[in-house]
Parts: structure tokens; sequence; C-alpha cells
């Protein structure tokens, strides 16, 4: 028969009741980590609906406090309900945050539209977002908490591994659901009203989520406690006010979360971004192989819990750090060679040259991707980034604008603040020559068609002369009628030239926007599918232990607000920013993989401080820990 245990004893098999402890503690983590990724996988339909009527000014002040909402206010979180755990219980303080998530990301669904509520409808979703941050700071803490103190002192690293599996499982569920009801509808039905079903869905959740926690029992540990009359009065300054504490709290961020947080976000996340963004795989696609690589390395997170009972929680997570440190940069770069073939081959043989003024080049810290480059080298620079293109940047005279070579073409940039209505042609001439000028030189781009007005065709003709066009060829083809409404929100004509009839539109193929592109016949998914299956077990080499980690560091008295600040901190901050540092870093040194140097360095200070200061906790009687 099982054991029912509780902290300070051992067994060898898993009670009825323990299971379900862990099932409904994970369960509903998995809901608060869907809920939350739902945001970031759905950020432009939701822009669109909220944001995209407003002056570039306010859109950007809007994007900016609902990016950084759910992110910094996590530690916030992480004290209000860990000082409630702590004072309350454990049960009714997680209840309370999954409460707050859910009904939070039910309202996303439903919310009006700028369109319909105006400047309301942004204000309310940036609340609802520092509410999912808010309830998230508290739940992870109070899961972690529940579980390790109703785990035997010999299985709490396998007990707590479940927990760990939630926020990728999260994620997992996030991408199927959304990928499943883009199956079900059209592009445009999806981005009209389609991306909120995901965020309706996760009603269902809820409800059987708080059915389940609601016929859970308090923590033994903490009801031991309570009974003894040992509780903190006040967690808070208990926790962080008190050195002997204060100072666990910091080795626990510095040797452990922070360094944990950057391999988490770069194995799951930034490989994302960099499938996407860097190496231009199709969203569908990167969608799919990041699923299976998730679904393959799920199993790892119980594998190094249950391991971390065996031969310790610090030997894993400290190896997870090293792995990442030392391979990083061959891992990332195998990957261009896997997904981009031709990308990577261009790279390698053709690199451009900035030639720009001294000063004119600045670092491009840029987290909510609403900052513009202004001057003739951060204009240069930018695109030449985000198209994925390695450069050096050499001086040139003072006060001449930056230039960009590649191969033998030479294409002036622009200073976007001085060149005022003329801002727009500009950009449009500085990034046709470029793209030029990298196509000749091998670079993947390809061009979309071109949807060129009647009275255009010669003008078009005139500034593509690499098309070899001819007027009569063009208007020798099917043309289409257009409203000349239509025409204006296209963007072909303006109202003055549109007038008040039909306008006839040319379609040329090849001859449009240019744009960065995989091959999708050249993309090895096993090869592809097989690199980040190894990032991913890096994730849970310093994840699946790190929840019994910290939860044996603190005292009982203040376990749930002790150990969820650093947490909080370390995966809110450290790696939420991570992305963007990655990108600017990259842009300064001209070279797509130097961001990496940061979740390299972050995870060699927590790798030294690890070893140096912090203490393997396995074992550890948490009634002991008072």
């Amino acid at each position: 028969m099982a054991v029912s245990a509780v902290s300070g004893s051992t067994s060898r098999s898993m009670s009825r009741e323990e299971r379900k402890v862990i099932f409904a503690s994970s369960l509903g983590t998995v809901f608060e980590w869907y809920d939350f990724y739902l945001y970031g996988s759905l950020a432009a339909f939701i822009g669109a609906t909220f944001f995209s009527q407003y002056p570039e000014a306010t859109r950007n002040i809007f994007a900016l406090l609902a990016f950084a909402a759910g992110f910094l206010v996590r530690p916030f979180g992480a004290l209000v309900f860990g000082r409630i755990g702590d004072l309350v219980g454990r049960k009714y303080t997680f209840l309370v945050t999954i409460l707050i998530m859910g009904l939070s990301t039910f309202l996303v669904g439903i919310l009006p539209g700028s369109a319909t509520w105006g400047i309301a409808a942004p204000i309310v979703l940036i609340v609802l977002r520092m509410l999912q941050g808010l309830a998230l700071g508290g739940e992870y803490g109070g899961a972690a908490t529940y579980v390790a103190e109703h785990a035997p002192d010999d299985r709490r690293g396998f007990y707590t591994s479940w927990i760990q599996t939630t926020a990728t499982l999260g994620l997992f569920l996030s991408l199927l659901v959304i990928l499943a009801i883009q199956a079900s509808m059209s592009k445009e039905d999806f981005a009209a009203w389609g991306w909120r079903v995901p965020f309706l869905v996760s009603v269902v959740l809820l409800g059987i989520s708080v059915w389940i926690r609601m016929t859970l029992s308090e923590s033994p540990t903490f009801q031991r406690m309570k009974a003894e009359g040992k509780q903190s009065k006040a967690p808070l300054k208990e926790a962080f006010g008190q050195w002997k504490n204060a100072r666990i709290a910091l080795l626990a961020l510095l040797g452990l979360t922070a360094g944990q947080a950057v391999v988490w976000y770069s194995g799951q996340f930034y490989a994302l971004f960099f499938l996407q963004n860097v190496l231009k795989v199709d969203g569908v696609s990167v969608n799919i192989m990041i699923a299976i690589a998730l679904g393959l390395g799920t199993f790892f997170f119980v594998f190094f819990g249950w391991l971390s009972d065996k031969i310790g929680r610090k030997p894993i997570i400290m190896a997870g750090l090293a792995l990442a440190i030392v391979t990083y940069f061959p891992l990332f770069k195998a990957l261009t060679w896997a997904a981009n073939p031709a990308l990577a081959t261009a790279q390698e043989n053709v690199r451009a040259t900035v030639t720009a003024a001294p000063g004119d080049c600045n670092f491009q810290f840029n987290p909510i991707g609403t900052r513009k480059p202004v001057t003739s080298c951060d204009v240069a620079t930018d695109f030449l980034a985000k198209s994925s293109v390695p450069y050096d940047i050499v001086e040139g005279p003072a006060g001449t604008p930056a230039s960009v070579k590649v191969g033998d073409s030479t294409v002036s940039s622009y200073d976007a603040g001085a060149a005022g209505a003329g801002a727009a042609a500009a950009g449009t001439a500085f990034t046709h020559n470029v793209n030029l000028a990298l196509q000749k030189a091998g670079y993947p781009l390809v061009r979309d068609p071109a949807r060129v007005p009647d009275s255009k065709v010669d003008a078009f003709i005139a500034a593509n002369p690499e098309l070899a066009l001819e007027g009569n060829a063009i208007r020798a083809t099917q043309p289409a009628t257009v409203p000349a409404a239509q025409a204006v929100k296209d963007k072909l004509l303006t109202a003055e030239e549109a007038g008040a009839g039909d306008v006839t539109v040319y379609t040329v193929p090849n001859a449009g926007t240019f744009k960065m592109v995989a091959d999708p016949n050249a993309v090895s998914w096993p090869k592809t599918i097989a690199i980040l299956f190894v990032l991913v077990l890096y994730v849970t080499m310093v994840y699946g232990p790190i929840a019994a980690i910290l939860v044996e560091m603190f005292p009982t008295r203040i376990r749930y607000t002790g150990m969820s600040l650093p947490y909080h901190i370390g995966n809110g901050w450290f790696g939420g920013l991570l992305p963007a540092t990655v990108f600017a870093m990259s842009a300064a040194a001209g070279d797509i993989y130097y961001g990496l140097w940061y979740p390299i360095a972050i995870a060699a200070m927590s790798l030294i401080v690890g070893i140096i200061f912090v203490r393997d906790t396995k074992g550890t009687d948490l009634d002991a820990v008072q």
C-alpha cells in the first residue's frame, strides 16, 4: 500500500493524494502559462485590434506598457501573493492567483477593440496584462511550495519536477490551440476575430482547474507550523530585511535563477525568434518544429528532477549552464545551416561594409520593437541586422551620410530625422537598392507580386530598370478593376490621384517588395528539430531541479515569499529582456550570433556564483528548516 508522505519522511511510491496534489498544481500552472503565452503569440493581432488607430507616439506608449506589464510586475506578484501565502496558506493563495489569471485572460477574448471603445480599450488591456503578470508572480511559488511540502525528502526533486513541465506544456498547448484554430478558418477571419478564440477557450480550463484545486487540503508542513504558532508575522521584512535570509535570496538569484532564466528563454523563446526573424523560416513551420522539440524534451524535466534526488540538484543545474556556455555558438550556427543553408552560404561569402561618420552609430536597444532608427548609420545597420546580413562598420568623413557596400555596389543611406517629408521616398529607395545588391551577392531574396495602377506603369518601369519591363507587355495582361477608395486604402494611389471612379490595376509578378526567405524545400526538418531538442534539453537540466532547490533553501516561515521573488526577477527581467538585448548587441556588432554573449555571460555568472556559494540541498528536511 502506498504511503502518504510528508516532509521529513521517505517513501518509494506515490500515494493517491500525492498524485492528486501534483496533478492539480501542475494542471493549474499549465493553464496559467497557457494564458500568459497567448499574448506573446498573438501580439500582432492584439496590436492591430487595440493600438493601430492611434498616433504613433500614443501607440508606442501603449505597446511599451502592454509588453512590460506582464514581465515587470511578476516580482511584485511574488511579493504580494508570497506574503499572503506565508500568512494565510498555500492552497487558498494559489487558488486566488488562478482565478485572477483565468478571468483576466477570458476578458481579453471579449474586450472590444479601440474602434469600439476608443482609448479605454488599450487601457483596460494593459490593466488585464498587469493582473496576469501579478497572478503568475504568485502562482509558481505557490504551486512549487505546495507540492514540495507534500513530498518526501528523498523524492522532492521528482515531485516538483512535474511543476517544471508546466511552462513548456503551457507554451506547447498555446501553440497547438493557435495552430488548430488557424487551420480551421481563413487568415482574414483569424485576424478579424479568430485570434480571440484561444482566450475564450481558457474559461473551460479555468473551471476544471478551480474545481480540482477546491478539493485539495492545505500543505501539511504549513498546517504543522501554524498549529505550533511558528508563522512569520511579517514575511516580507523577515525574508528581505534580515541579512541571513536576504543573502539566501541574493544567492538564489545570482547563482541559480538568472542563469536558469537565460538558458530557458534562449532554448524556448529566442530559438523561436531566431528561426522566424533571423533565419526567415515561415511562422507555421517554426511553431510546428518548436512544438515537436518541446514534445520530445518535456519528459526530461521529470527525468532530471528524479536524477536530482539521486545525485543532487546543484550538479545538474551547473552542468546545464556549463553546456550552454560552451555550445551556444556552434549550436546556433548549425541551426542556420540546417534551416536556411542559402543564407548561411551568403553570410560566409559576403559581408557588408557600413561607412559612417564619427558618432553616427548608436546602440539600438529596442525591447518593444517600436523605436525607429534616425541617423543614417542606424538606418543602415538596423536594416542589415533585420536582414540577417553580417557587416563591419568603418569610420568615414565627418558630416557625411553613411553608406553600405555589398560586393561591388555602394548605396548611400539617409538621415530619417533630417529627411522630413522625403523620408518615406528616401527609405524606399535605400531599401530597394540595398536589396538589389544583396540579391546580386547571393542572399536568398525573393520579390512579391507588384500591384501597379495603369497611370503609374511607366513610372514603375523607370524605377525598376533591373526588371527590363515593357509597358505594352504589362498592359497586355488581364487587369483588375478596383474602386478608388480601395486603391487609396491599399496605398496604390493618393486620394487626389485616384479620383472618384474605378482604377485599373495590373499585377506584375516578381516585381514588388523584397523579402528574405528560407526556401521551404531547403529547410532540414530533422536537423533543425534535433538542434532545437538539444537546446530544450539544456532547459530541462537547469529548470527541472530548480523548484526543489529553491524551496529547500528557504525556511518554512517565509518559503513562499523568499523563493518567489528571486525566481521572478530572474525569469521576468533577466529572461524577459533577452530577445531585445540579444538583437541590440548583434546589431551593434554586425553579427547575428554576437548577442549570444548575453545569455552566455549571465549563465557564466550563475555558474561561478553557484559553484562557489550555493550549497546543494538534496534530502533537506523541510520541517527542520524553520
